[in-house]
């Protein structure tokens, strides 16, 4: 139970104080559906590339520890803001690169998020040995470097380069993978902190580093790990339920019947999961599994929005957290790629009717007020959302 507790408070939170609070739409009703046109997502897009845009920082990045409130979260210094800037930064930098805007504001907005790039992922270690939030941003820097490697084609010094970073943030996340397979982002509560953590693996965290590795692999051709791949693998099937639906964490499997596991705390995990096993060839995610996921998820999304923007992680119905909420949004298109295109064609317009009435009045996606990096790495996880949509409707 302190392990839960302590797991509330650390995932990615930090309230707003009234006068920090970005633009709020009442985004409770949906749109109509008619609205629902191409040329409404090709225009929400573009609205979610002028806020990113805006936003960057000088050097590069997105996102930053300011607006600091009452409640903070565990975040040892530097490492912790370290992984939450890399992991925010890659999400922008995918969302911008999937936008496919060729106007120059927005190619020189991703160069310079490139250079960024190159010089601090690197740099990225877990904080000290009582967290690894550093796996998120080795998943999402991936994420990043994947989407540049793409739009490098023709230029193979540029291909090579980002090559090599990405296998160096395949080698660091493999370094921090835990000893019961896969990876979490806590080791605070384990009396033994050792360089290999033994802390609790949480099954969507695990979930979010192999679909990163594998997008990797199947893009640059990067050389992963099989020994990791496998165990990490074995840690999401023994948080598996046989719903398909996915214990938090390791810890969490013996209490399936907890609101947190039940199918609506684990809307978003389970589309991350049942994605994951899907891509590793996993024979048990068939089609059906994916599909019924994809329609609960449509349905019951609105349990996911009823803990959008409330400052206590895991405070609402079902244990849910802000930070679910974007998240789950990202990894549904995720798992529904691997669709038939019909299926797809059905499941995108209610998709983007969602993210059509959830876009604020200044362009951005946010879920969780967390430090300056809610806005910026909601609207990544968006844009990419949106270009599934819109492949998905041609």
């Amino acid at each position: 139970m302190r392990s839960a507790v302590i797991a509330s408070l650390v995932a990615l939170c930090v309230p707003l104080g009234a006068e920090d609070k970005p633009a709020v739409v009442d985004s409770r009703v949906l749109i109509p559906k008619e609205q629902v046109t191409p040329a409404a997502v090709e225009a929400a897009i573009t609205k979610g590339v002028d806020f990113l845009v805006g936003k960057q920082n000088p050097d590069g990045s997105f996102g930053g520890p300011t607006r600091t409130k009452g409640l903070n979260i565990y975040a040892p210094l530097p490492g912790a803001q370290d992984a939450y800037l890399i992991g925010t930064s890659g999400l922008a930098i995918s969302g911008l690169v999937d936008a496919h805007d060729s106007r120059p504001e927005v190619k020189a907005a991703i160069e310079k998020a490139e250079k960024w790039a190159f010089k601090k992922f690197p740099e990225l270690r877990r904080a000290d040995p009582t967290t690894t939030y550093n796996a998120w941003g080795h998943a999402y820097g991936l994420r990043a470097i994947s989407r540049l490697y793409q739009s490098a084609a023709g230029d193979p010094a540029r291909q090579a380069s980002l090559k090599a970073l990405a296998q160096q943030q395949v080698g660091l996340a493999d370094r921090y993978e835990y000893l019961n397979g896969g990876w979490g982002y806590l080791h605070v509560f384990e009396e033994l902190h050792t360089q290999k953590p033994t802390g609790i693996t949480t099954s969507f965290t695990t979930a979010s580093v192999l679909l990163a590795m594998h997008e990797a692999r199947e893009t640059m051709g990067i050389t992963l790990d099989q020994k990791v791949v496998d165990t990490s693998l074995e840690s999401i099937r023994r948080q598996q339920f046989p719903d398909f639906t996915y214990a938090y964490s390791h810890s969490h499997r013996f209490a399936p019947q907890n609101e947190i596991n039940r199918r609506n705390g684990s809307l978003g995990r389970s589309q991350a999961c049942n994605a994951t096993l899907r891509a590793f060839g996993d024979s048990k995610m068939s089609d059906s599994v994916l599909s019924t996921w994809a329609d609960n998820f449509i349905e019951f999304e609105h349990w996911l929005d009823y803990g959008r923007k409330k400052p206590v992680p895991h405070e609402s119905t079902f244990k849910i957290a802000g930070y679910f909420y974007y998240y789950g949004v990202y990894y549904f298109t995720v798992s529904a790629q691997y669709l038939a295109k019909e299926k797809q064609r059905e499941l995108a317009p209610a998709l983007a009717r969602i993210l059509l009435t959830r876009q604020e009045k200044d362009g951005s996606w946010w879920d969780y007020p967390l430090y300056d990096y809610g806005q910026s790495y909601g609207t990544g996880y968006a844009l990419m959302s949106l270009k599934w949509c819109r492949d998905a409707m041609k």
